[in-house]
């Protein structure tokens, strides 16, 4: 049975979709088997795995509707070795469209349940916002990753998202619970931004991930080309940090087990 696990920060531009991509990848690369969600109408996490979005016949919006199962809609990243779920702007009409369906909440969690046995990992990008796509997404998951950047603002806009996964889980989804706060664009030598880290481990403690995902130029090139950082370049400071995160998540898992 696959873990589920929901990327999700309602605060746009903290590396969700890059940490969605590459996370896949590394963890594809560790030979588990991955299907990655695009919850997001920009299409980025598509995009960044190699599949163009304006081609798409049908995508996680069908699945939403119940126009398509899930199987239908399936796409095979070739760059990151790993299954997506493709979405593109038609996803943005959506939440008026769901407004009258019964379940709305449960809808990707109905579609999730057909497919998650074939998995090892299921991760849900989310969008940059507190909405019913992201509410599908965490009454879906088993838990969620939280991406942030070491910044003023990040503090209070977790507070917001904590508030929300506390709702989901007394309505919808009883087991939810914040897998990891993964800092991310992290630069060592910004002061605010070590300040900040140290209160992160000083409120969560270990559901700080240890690694830290760095500013880096390889992984802001890399989704130009269609492909994870792993694949364009795999020395990269960038690429080398997903591969730790992707270790210590399966270190946790089998700790966990």
């Amino acid at each position: 049975m696959a873990k589920i696990l929901a990327i999700t920060n309602q605060k746009g531009g903290v590396g969700k979709t890059t940490t969605g991509v590459n996370l896949a990848a590394s963890l594809a690369a560790a030979n588990q088997r991955i299907l990655l969600v695009d919850l997001d109408p920009q299409g980025n996490a598509t995009m960044g795995s190699g599949i163009d979005k304006r081609g798409l016949g049908a995508t996680v919006y069908h699945v939403l509707l119940g126009a398509r199962s899930i199987t239908e809609v399936r796409a095979r990243s070739a760059s990151g070795e790993y299954d997506l779920i493709p979405a593109n702007r038609e996803l943005a009409g959506a939440e008026v469209e769901m407004v009258d369906i019964e379940r709305r909440e449960t809808r990707l969690k109905e579609a999730l349940a057909r497919v998650e046995r074939d998995y090892d990992f299921i991760l849900i990008d989310c969008p940059p916002a507190l909405n019913l796509l992201t509410v599908n997404g965490l009454t879906a998951a088993h838990a969620v990753m939280i991406p942030m950047q070491c910044e003023y603002y990040a503090l209070e806009g977790l507070s917001d998202l904590v508030a929300t996964i506390k709702k989901v889980r007394g309505h919808l989804n009883p087991g939810l619970h914040i897998e990891g706060l993964l800092r991310t664009m992290y630069d060592p030598r910004n002061t605010l931004a070590q300040q900040v880290s140290a209160q992160l481990i000083e409120h969560f403690g270990d559901k700080v991930y240890r690694t830290v995902i760095p500013r880096n130029v390889r992984l802001a090139e890399a989704p130009s080309f269609g492909v994870p950082a792993l694949k364009f370049d795999k020395n990269s400071k960038g690429a080398q940090a997903y591969i730790a995160l992707a270790g210590e998540m399966l270190n946790r898992t089998s700790q966990a087990a």
